[in-house]
């Protein structure tokens, strides 16, 4: 090497020492306007309190210095030089810190710490050269840096999803027990699901389970897991009034406890809830779902429980919805009876009914409007959309087949009931059969078309 050659080195080397130097002596300052950038350049970096901004200053200081070292020192930067970030990774995902946000802050670090490198390498061959030869150490010392900053926000983050779950998880077995959850962890999830103890909140409790035949989606263990969670996921959403629903995978069933707010109606939760079991049918995830009655206050969740589980009897094998709030005391003890109170039926109804149907059930949607009604001919007409003389016609020929008036109380009950009961019967359509006490339970009359003269 020529004394030339040797000179020149050594000047770029001199260089490269002086402005290490002197980033060194300036780490403060550099500090400080790398905070400032990363608040101008990130938009939720901005919108942190005073104590996140001195937290990410004191990283940024942290990193500068390591980095300054390991550049002085010539060598290459390992785990232990950076071993600060991961504490610090998790206090930005605790923060709620997007990972894309965090590592656009290393991105602005680095570019801040170039520009101060370029400033101060001056317009000289040696003070350039010495600048070209740090890009190299400083895109590993950031690419090293994020990589490990990366891995542990996402490691904290699925520690915390983890958490979340065990801690749901926990206090719904703490309310199905019908405990109170009284201090730390527990009653602070059971107040961010709306579930205060000492309220008497109203709420629902769901119970859903896998329906219908195996699929692409749920055929094996792992495939129904994932289906089980995905739908779970879906239910904690239908929370309203900022509160998520408690919603938890608890073995093979999902229990969710979704908490009415204020102006809610349970028909409205339910509608809610229809809607989520539409939205995953259309995924390939088919659910039955049970829904309770509306219960006030936590002590009344393990009751509220069992009529969910008990509900799900009334729904068909390619699963549906089975919503008690849609559901009567009527239509329930119907939909609950067994093949005695069936017997009780006159044959005569039993005949007639089973007729109609194969018909098309003119003549029990005109029962069903009479009812609805009040026992006034011209409202049910309306209701059914026909003539009052057809509506006439149709009960003098439902008196004919069963001896039963309409306008007597006790023959529309009788024949009230064995509609019920008809349509409860496990060889019908189960979606026909919670269809129609739904509709019943929502006040709407069944309308039937008719070929009948006018």
């Amino acid at each position: 090497m020529s004394t030339g050659s040797r000179t020149v080195e050594a000047a770029v080397r001199a260089e490269r020492t002086r402005i290490l130097s002197e980033l060194l002596d300036d780490l403060p300052k550099l500090a400080d306007a790398a905070v400032a950038t990363m608040r101008e350049e990130i938009p939720a970096y901005e919108a942190q309190g005073p104590a996140f901004h001195a937290d990410v200053r004191d990283q940024v200081a942290r990193h500068y210095r390591a980095k300054l070292g390991v550049l002085l020192e010539e060598r290459t930067v390992t785990y232990e030089d950076i071993a600060f970030t991961r504490r610090a990774a998790m206090r930005r995902a605790r923060a709620g810190v997007a990972l894309a946000d965090y590592i656009n802050a290393f991105r602005v670090g680095q570019q801040v710490f170039w520009e101060a490198v370029v400033e101060r390498a001056g317009h000289t061959y040696a003070g350039r050269e010495a600048a070209l030869a740090l890009a190299t150490p400083l895109m590993r010392y950031c690419d090293f840096a994020s990589t490990h900053a990366a891995n542990a926000y996402m490691e904290f983050q699925q520690y915390a999803a983890a958490e979340a779950v065990r801690e749901s998880r926990d206090l719904l077995e703490t309310l199905l027990a019908g405990a109170v959850p009284t201090r730390g962890r527990e009653l602070a999830a059971a107040q961010a699901h709306g579930l205060a103890p000492d309220a008497r909140t109203p709420l629902l409790v769901v119970t859903a389970v896998l329906a219908g035949p195996p699929n692409e989606v749920t055929t094996g263990p792992d495939r129904g897991a994932d289906a089980r969670h995905a739908a779970c996921a879906a239910i904690a959403r239908t929370g309203g009034n900022g509160t998520r629903t408690l919603s938890v995978v608890r073995q093979s069933e999902i229990v969710a406890i979704p908490v009415l707010g204020p102006g809610t109606a349970p028909e409205e939760l339910c509608d809610r809830l229809q809607a989520v079991l539409d939205s995953l049918a259309a995924e390939g995830i088919r659910l039955a779902m049970g829904i309770s009655t509306v219960s006030f206050g936590t002590a009344q969740i393990p009751q509220a429980y069992q009529e969910a589980r008990a509900v799900l009897d009334f729904v068909p094998e390619e699963g549906g919805v089975a919503a008690l709030p849609r559901i009567t005391p009527f239509q329930y003890l119907a939909l609950k009876a067994d093949d005695t109170a069936r017997h009780l039926v006159d044959p005569r109804i039993t005949a007639l009914l089973a007729e109609d149907r194969a018909r098309g059930g003119v003549l029990t949607a005109t029962i069903r409007a009479f009812a609805a009604a009040d026992l006034n001919l011209r409202a049910a007409a309306e209701r059914l959309q026909i003539h009052p003389n057809t509506a006439q016609y149709r009960l003098r020929r439902i008196q004919e087949r069963t001896g039963r008036s309409l306008r007597s109380i006790n023959d529309l009950v009788e024949l009230l009931v064995a509609i019920a009961l008809q349509d409860s019967l496990p060889t019908n359509d189960g979606r026909e059969r919670l269809a129609t006490a739904t509709n019943e339970g929502r006040g709407r009359a069944d309308v039937r078309s008719s070929h009948e003269p006018r």
